[in-house]
Formats: structure tokens, C-alpha cells, sequence
């Protein structure tokens, strides 16, 4: 169905910014390229730059050569410390074809960290009252059928544990659109469960779908309004919006994988209405940092509801998961860490997260399996260990 044209734009950057530096080629058949070199806007010259001046130059390097190892077109990276965006800086190519240089405020898919984006609307219902993360779904979702081997609830849904199948075929470069979230569910409702609920870990992007829907009935208002008017608006992410592909967004930038034979190509194209919270958002790498932020400063959920949230479920057998609502949980070299990685159709993306340090790392790309978990490791602890 036609919609009519929306334009989504972003206000003027209010953080620190840098534009985009050398880029990274891939390898061959390609021949090597670089992105035009353009001035720093600010972040040298901003105010207690200096002491934060070597971790950035360490992280540029931990990019670059990762970068120069998997042949990614462009990426964009922000960390923040203690609320405050210290960095953000833009690699490589947005366009590769049209040669546009990646900029801070470049969208990518951030794919499945619009899982942890959309967990603020469960833990901000839940919190008041609204919704009962027990309650079976079909209270907030009375179309979606029941179930045989058991109770499907909000709480097993955000934490992979309800039995819902993840993609099968072809559906992950899916080009249906489809209206509304509930109507999105027709994909797999009608399927069995693969497990009695709670019973086992099994990852499951719609899952997600199932809890947009909860979203939608548990607060009367559609989703994605939802998400816009009471997440993303107050937490002042402008540049955070669902993708819709025939609109004109101003800032995608376009996105890439590797043929067969090693060779950069066009990603094809998808409508991601058929998982806006699983898979369906882009964003900014700023604009990541400044919501992880918010989980440690109270800026929208409560203490108890981050900590309900960051708390890895267990299994009916009392087995960990590692995985809260919304969020992979876990000690890495000694430091809690909270997470959440993302594979799209032509991007990967990852929000890390350091509690104790309040330190925030997001890393997004425009190609598919560029791994940049490893990387965001590097540059927290570079920033762990530098922060005052």
C-alpha cells in the first residue's frame, strides 16, 4: 500500500563530533580507495579533549586495522563516559559507489540492538504498572493463538526462553511490508512452539515481534508511536528511527556483504517492517551511547527495573542464559559487562555497555559478518581505563 513520503531528519549535533577520516579498502577485486580527508569539527579543540586524546588515538588504530582486516566499507563509532558523548567519529565510506564518506550522524541498521531499544518500553510498562511481564500474552494480545506445550509470557518472550522459532528460509531478507505489528505475527503464529516455554535458550528475533505487539496492547497506542513518544522522544534520540525503505531518511547510508567470490556488493533490498523491535531501526552511533547512558543515570527506567532487566533468566532446570530482557548479561575479564550485538542484512553493529566504569561503546557497520564485538572490547578498556 502506498504511504505518503515522510522525511525524517536530525537536529544540529549538540556532542562532539568529528567528520570522516581515511577510509579502509576492501580487499580485491576492488582497488585501493580512500575517503577525502576533511578537518576535525570540534573534538580536538573541545574543552578536556586532552585527556582522552591517547584512548582516541588507540581506538582509531584498533579501527583501522580491523577495518583493513574484513575489507568494511564504513563505520561509525561514539563512546560515552559518564553520560558525556566523548567521541564519535565516522570511517571509511557511507556510498562506496558515490564515494560518500561515512559522518558521525550517518544512519545504519542497527539490527538486533533494536531488541535493547525496545526493552525501555517493556521495563518502562512494567514499572508502571502496566504491564505483567507473567501475565500470558494473549491478556495484551488476544489474536495470537494458544499454545500446546504451554504459557508464552513477556518475561520468557524479552529473555529467548518462550519457545518462538527464530527466521526460517528466506525471511530474513524478507521485502513483505506489512501495516501493522500485529499483522507482522502471521509469519509465525501459527507454528509450534520449539520447546515447552522456559524450557530451553533458543535466540529468537520473532519473539520480539511478538512483544511489539504486547507494547501496542498493553500501552493503546501502536508501537511505533509508542516507542517515539515515550522512549526515544524523551531521551532525545532524534536520529533513532524505524526504517522504512521507500522514504527518503536523511543520513542512510547504504549497506554491503560479500559475494561468494570475495567481492564487495550491494546488499539486497528488505522491508524490515516484519521486525521493527527485533531488527528494524537505524540509528547512530551517538545516538546508541547516549541510550546506554541512560540506563546507568536514571534517565527514563528506574534502578530496580534496570536491575530486573540486566539480571540473567534461567531455564525451568535452573541453567543461567546470560541474557536478561533485552540485554546479554555477563563478567568479562572481570568486569560486568551488558550487551547486545546485531546482524542485519548488510550492517553489524554492537552496544557494549561497562556498569561500573559508566563507560558506553558503540561501534556500527555497513557490512554483513564485520564481527566488531572484539573491537568495542578494546576501546571500553582503553576508556575504562583512562576515565577519571
Amino acid at each position: 500500500m502506498f504511504r505518503p513520503l515522510r522525511i525524517t531528519s536530525f537536529r544540529p549535533v549538540t556532542t562532539l563530533a568529528v567528520a570522516a577520516v581515511l577510509a579502509f579498502a576492501p580487499p580485491p577485486p576492488l582497488r585501493a580507495q580512500r575517503a577525502p580527508a576533511r578537518p576535525h569539527t570540534g573534538l580536538a579543540e573541545a574543552p578536556g579533549y586532552g585527556r582522552w586524546a591517547e584512548a582516541v588515538d588507540s581506538a582509531r588504530e584498533i579501527l583501522h586495522a580491523h577495518m583493513d582486516r574484513l575489507g568494511i566499507p564504513g563505520a561509525s563509532v561514539a563512546v560515552a563516559v559518564k553520560g558525556h558523548v566523548v567521541w564519535t567519529e565516522g570511517f571509511g565510506f557511507a556510498d562506496v559507489e558515490n564515494q560518500v564518506a561515512v559522518q558521525p550522524r550517518t544512519k545504519f541498521r542497527i539490527a538486533s540492538i533494536s531488541k535493547a531499544v525496545t526493552s525501555a518500553a517493556v521495563g518502562l510498562l512494567y514499572q508502571q504498572g502496566r504491564l505483567d511481564l507473567d501475565a500470558p500474552v494473549q491478556r495484551y494480545v488476544p489474536s495470537f493463538p494458544v499454545k500446546q506445550k504451554g504459557t508464552v509470557t513477556t518475561r520468557l518472550l524479552a529473555g529467548h526462553l518462550a519457545g518462538v522459532r527464530h527466521y526460517r528460509d528466506r525471511e530474513f531478507e524478507s521485502s513483505i511490508h506489512y501495516d501493522d505489528v500485529v499483522d507482522a505475527l502471521s509469519i509465525f503464529e501459527n507454528d509450534s512452539l520449539q520447546s515447552a516455554p522456559g524450557e530451553e535458550y533458543s535466540y529468537s528475533t520473532y519473539g520480539w515481534n511478538l512483544i511489539s505487539a504486547v507494547i501496542q496492547g498493553a500501552s493503546g497506542e501502536k508501537y511505533l508511536r509508542y516507542m517515539r513518544g515515550h522512549v526515544l522522544d524523551p531521551l532525545g534520540l532524534r536520529e533513532t528511527v524505524a526504517e522504512y525503505e521507500d522514504s527518503i531518511i536523511v543520513g542512510r547510508g547504504r549497506q554491503y556483504r560479500r559475494s561468494g567470490d570475495g567481492r564487495l556488493v550491494n546488499a539486497p533490498h528488505v522491508d524490515n517492517s516484519n521486525k521493527w523491535a527485533g531488527g528494524g531501526y537505524l540509528s547512530t552511533a551517538s545516538d546508541l551511547v547516549r541510550y546506554g547512558s541512560s540506563y546507568l543515570d536514571g534517565g527514563l527506567l528506574e534502578p530496580e527495573t534496570v536491575k530486573l532487566m540486566w539480571t540473567s533468566q534461567r531455564t525451568t532446570g535452573g541453567e543461567e542464559t546470560g541474557y536478561g530482557i533485552g540485554w546479554f548479561v555477563g563478567t568479562v575479564e572481570g568486569r560486568r559487562e551488558v550487551w547486545h550485538t546485531g546482524g542485519a542484512v548488510g550492517g553489524s553493529t554492537i552496544l557494549l555497555i561497562r556498569p561500573d566504569d559508566e563507560v558506553v561503546v558503540a561501534i556500527l557497520t555497513n557490512l554483513e559478518s564485520a564481527r566488531p564485538t572484539g573491537p568495542a572490547r578494546e576501546i571500553a578498556g582503553l576508556f575504562s581505563a583512562a576515565r577519571p
